[in-house]
């Protein structure tokens, strides 16, 4: 197993997904999409959505449609973003998934990413009863051991109610954790290492004095354009 690089702590995060932009020098931290190129001299963290499909890759899904979630012959869909839910019920799909999820998690290492957050490990919750939260950490923990293996540490994405540190997660991205009162629980689990990314100015507030001199605290836009709405505390 390769040797990972641990996420720094007492520096600022900038979250990029919607489009690459310019780097503060205050920014340590910076997460983008796995189709993007990291960041020189920062600590580059690469944005996977490993339990749902992107917007933008139906027709990759539709070829490998037995991996897809489906109630009725029709998708089940993350009405919010209109992703797709993928099928992580059976220990052969999830194994299934974790062969093609772990072929872009060598590309983020390949890239030169330091790390990768796995979203949507909450996607159960959308799922109308069909996944249940054990499948999700069953196949949460094959993509910590194919992010370990390629060299990278392995993010929580949100699920505050899971201690992700027990399938071997080394560290947490966290959105509106103020707005929906679960920065203490990512604290609790992770310490330090905690990206927390509020979309509403007035949490943002509330939140920089409560968590900012402990962990990463960004204001963004919900759209995360590259143009957008960003601060710090």
């Amino acid at each position: 197993m390769s040797v990972v690089l641990a996420l720094p702590v007492g520096t600022d995060v900038d979250y990029q997904l919607g489009g690459e932009r310019d780097v503060p020098s205050r920014v340590g931290i910076v997460v983008r999409d796995r189709t993007a190129q990291p960041v020189p001299e920062r600590y580059n963290v690469c944005y996977v959505n490993a339990f749902q499909s992107q917007p933008g890759e139906r027709r990759f899904w539709k070829r490998r449609w037995g991996l897809v979630l489906t109630r009725g012959g029709r998708p089940v869909v993350d009405t919010a973003w209109g992703e797709w839910l993928l099928d992580v019920r059976t220990p052969r799909k999830r194994a299934r998934l974790a062969r093609i999820v772990g072929g872009w998690i060598e590309g983020c290492a390949e890239d030169g990413f330091d790390a990768v957050e796995f979203d949507n490990l909450d996607s159960f919750t959308r799922s109308a009863g069909l996944l249940r939260a054990q499948h999700a950490r069953r196949y949460a923990r094959l993509l910590v051991l194919a992010a370990h293996e390629a060299g990278l540490a392995a993010g929580q994405k949100n699920l505050a109610s899971y201690d992700g540190t027990r399938a071997g997660f080394d560290f947490a991205v966290a959105e509106e954790c103020r707005r929906f009162r679960e920065c203490r629980s990512y604290v609790e689990h992770y310490g330090r290492r905690v990206l927390a990314i509020e979309y509403r100015r007035k949490d943002f507030r509330r939140s920089c004095p409560r968590w900012g001199e402990r962990i990463s605290v960004l204001l963004r836009d919900r759209d995360l354009s590259p143009d957008g709405r960003r601060r710090w505390c």
